[in-house]
């Protein structure tokens, strides 16, 4: 079991090109496709997350391979169905700003404290949203205008409250550190 969680998120990082091979494909239907590999990979998620913590097999190299995972599959689905002319292009420009700042604090909390915090209730919240956002645009990319921007709308909302929540644990982390001069 030690290392199944760890070769899960692997597996879903291989998993990002297969997504966008498939979404791009000329097979009839190839959204629907490539909207049951996001879910397969979605369920690589949840499970590596439960083996990890059922038999304390949690790692420094899964709290970094398991985010990055999610965040390139994230990404990768956002880049094709913004190409695709299904959502506008501020959606993916938003999440990748977004995930910069996430990775370059993630680097500094791991070079002052050589650990990375574990997500938060907020980010599996975000994680959540946004694949059943990206899921549902994969699913009916000709919907209304509206609820695509609804939609997104609301993804990015829930994504800001996570990474607002996420700072404000840098920020006490970072404190911390230093009174107590790590």
């Amino acid at each position: 079991m030690n290392n199944i969680p760890n070769i899960l998120s692997l597996f879903r990082l291989c998993l990002v090109p297969v997504f966008v091979g498939v979404y791009f494909s000329s097979a009839e239907h190839a959204n629907i496709y490539a909207a049951i590999v996001y879910v397969f990979a979605s369920l690589t998620d949840m499970l590596d997350g439960k083996i990890a913590r059922k038999y304390h097999v949690e790692s420094a190299l899964g709290k970094i391979l398991d985010p990055l995972g999610d965040k390139l599959m994230t990404c990768a689905v956002l880049v094709c169905i913004t190409i695709s002319g299904v959502v506008p292009l501020w959606v993916i420009i938003t999440f990748v700003a977004k995930e910069a700042c996430m990775g370059i604090g993630g680097l500094l909390l791991y070079k002052r404290l050589s650990d990375m915090p574990p997500s938060n209730i907020f980010g599996k919240c975000s994680t959540v949203v946004f694949f059943i956002v990206c899921s549902i645009l994969m699913i009916c990319p000709s919907i209304p205008n509206i609820w695509v921007l609804t939609l997104a709308a609301v993804a990015i909302g829930v994504m800001f409250a996570a990474f607002i929540s996420y700072v404000i644990g840098f920020v006490r982390l970072m404190r911390k550190a230093a009174s107590t001069g790590q």
